[in-house]
């Protein structure tokens, strides 16, 4: 492994984007930001220029676009995904501009002239309520490109969002400005110009100096890199060497106790949003276990972590049955089909279904928490305040790695196995390439550009709360027709909506817990953590043949790899095998009840 290793670096292979391909990127990127429903654009053009990357990056330990330029667009790019207003009914000038409170942003009309600005525009660009378009201080071509698109964006062309780059007059170097058609509450079309000039808060250059003993001069340096400055522009503004801004830089990390400038970068930013922090009102109540048609209204039981935390759990079925785990993947499908259900309560089943942290009321964890092994303790006390000492575990698509785990932990406990769309350790770069775009966007993701997912992640799920759950579910597996057609049954597609808003709700998302399982050990290869269980626990996998993220060539090689596991496949199903077949689910469970 290690002489692969050195074989690549020898190579010379690429691990980072071509300057066309990272402007195009960043272009879609602060397009997403605003406007999440050009998620799939964004996804397109990355795996278009992430695909080569991918083929010639060593699987064993893969780290591409380590590029603090491109991180430090995705942080820029995040705070966007925390201010924009997806729902589009906030119509006022004043409304329009609320999301920006600390990214440069004003609004412009036919004529050119700026109606209104925000105090980041102000402080930065120098405008006001009665400047025109002429006194943006970028380069004045860059003054006729943006005259040219905003009157396309105000066109009745199907384009009513522009990204350009232009050239700074005061500081000579880039910025991203995007212009977004929007309208007043009386029908007038105006355009949203939103740059990427971070506000810098007064008085925080002191703060910085103070908190981590910087001196002025290192305390500009942190402002220039917030600004996504390079080490060669703050070189060149401060009429220093590269070498001596590179020396301030690593001073400045070991002061902060930082170890590159994406984190540095992080640490400013969440410390300039506690400058700025502004307590929101407290969301309504969220209710996630009642259905809208066939399904009972399930009450959550809650208890405390042993670290203090509220732990949410639902119990489907029978209240004093046989109990089962059910472990239902990061899209928190926390409740069955009604028949299901039903089914489960005729039968003296007990389901216990976590609701893990950061989903729906559950409190999240620390930032310094691993996040799988507080996911593996609430569990075991969950089934502890259950009074659960045997019980089997079914499992959907991923989370079939965290019931080998607590089998692992507890061998006396778990009696079975039952992976529905089940995952085995994805040791083959080719596993990775199978997947349709959607799965293989956020997991190829979390195995070669981890630090860039947490954005991915975010993005996706607003674009699923602008567009539906109908709707997202749609694009993720518009390529499996069995799953789209499960998912359109009238009783699955009740359980998942419902069950599906612990995760995403009009007041609540999860996509942070989400993003902290995609990145745990699951991304790793694992395969030793099966051989003690070989011999032991019994496990059956459910698998459908139209899967999109396991296909067929790959669940081959996990049969080859594990030909110890039973597995049962389904020409017609795809990952909701489980929604699809759960009488074979229960069928099959049945002889490892009370056992």
């Amino acid at each position: 492994m290690a002489d692969n290793s050195r074989k690549e670096s020898k190579r010379g292979l690429k691990s980072t984007l071509s300057d066309l391909d990272r402007e195009a990127a960043i272009d879609r990127l602060y397009d997403v930001a605003l406007d999440p429903a050009r998620y799939e654009a964004l996804l397109d053009h990355w795996e278009s220029a992430l695909r080569p990357l991918r083929a010639e990056a060593n699987f064993e330990a893969p780290r591409l676009l380590d590029d603090p330029l491109i991180a430090g667009h995705f942080e820029r790019a995040s705070t966007f995904l925390d201010r924009v207003d997806t729902t589009g009914e906030t119509n006022e000038l004043e409304g329009i501009l609320a999301p920006f409170d600390r990214v440069a942003a004003f609004i412009l009309d036919r004529e050119h002239a700026i109606r209104a600005t925000n105090g980041a525009a102000k402080t930065l660009l120098g405008l006001s309520d009665t400047s025109r378009l002429a006194d943006l201080p970028v380069n004045t071509e860059d003054i006729e490109a943006v005259r040219r698109t905003v009157r396309s964006v105000l066109s009745d062309s199907p384009e009513n969002t522009a990204i350009l780059r232009v050239r700074s007059r005061a500081m000579g170097r880039f910025t991203v400005l995007r212009l977004q058609l929007c309208s007043t509450a009386d029908g007038k079309k105006l355009v949203l110009a939103a740059s990427n000039e971070v506000g810098w808060p007064d008085g925080f250059r002191d703060i910085l100096r103070q908190a981590f003993g910087l001196t002025g001069a290192e305390a500009d340096v942190v402002r220039a890199l917030v600004e996504c400055g390079s080490l060669a522009d703050i070189a060149e503004q401060r009429s220093r060497s590269v070498d001596t801004i590179r020396a301030q830089v690593k001073s400045i990390l070991s002061k902060t106790e930082t170890h590159s400038q994406v984190e540095l970068v992080r640490l400013a930013l969440s410390m300039m949003d506690m400058m700025t922090l502004t307590l929101d009102a407290a969301p309504g109540p969220r209710v996630v276990s009642r259905g809208t048609g066939a399904l009972e209204e399930r009450e959550f039981k809650s208890l405390l972590s042993a670290d203090g935390r509220r732990l949410d759990y639902l119990i489907l079925g029978d209240p004093r049955g046989e109990p089962v785990l059910f472990l239902p993947l990061d899209y928190g499908l926390v409740r069955w089909p009604a028949p299901a259900e039903a089914e489960a309560e005729r039968r003296g089943i007990r389901v216990i279904v976590p609701v893990r942290a950061g989903y729906g009321l559950s409190d999240p964890v620390g930032k310094k928490v691993d996040y799988d092994t507080a996911l593996l303790s609430d569990t075991r006390q969950i089934l502890d305040t259950e009074n659960v000492t045997r019980c089997p575990i079914i499992s959907m698509g991923g989370d079939s790695y965290y019931g080998f785990q607590l089998a692992l932990e507890q061998p006396d406990r778990i009696t079975a196995l039952l992976g529905c769309a089940g995952v085995l350790p994805l040791t083959r770069r080719e596993q990775f390439e199978r997947m349709e775009k959607w799965h293989r966007f956020i997991l190829a993701g979390a195995k070669y550009t981890p630090h860039l997912l947490p954005f991915m992640v975010k993005a996706g799920f607003l674009l699923a709360r602008k567009i539906g759950k109908r709707g997202f579910i749609h694009a993720v597996y518009g390529q499996c027709p069995a799953d789209v057609e499960t998912f359109e049954n009238t009783d699955v597609f009740e359980a998942m909506v419902t069950g599906s808003e612990v995760a995403l709700s009009e007041d609540h998302s999860a996509h942070a817990a989400f993003s902290a399982q995609v990145l745990g050990r699951q991304k790793t290869d694992w395969s030793d953590d099966l051989i003690p269980l070989q011999d032991t626990l019994p496990v059956i996998f459910m698998n459908g043949l139209q899967d999109p993220q396991v296909p067929v060539e790959t669940l081959k090689e996990f049969q080859r790899d594990f030909d110890w596991i039973e597995y049962r496949e389904y020409e017609d199903a795809g990952q909701l095998v489980f929604f699809r077949y759960w009488r074979d689910a229960l069928d099959i469970l049945t002889p490892y009840l009370g056992k």
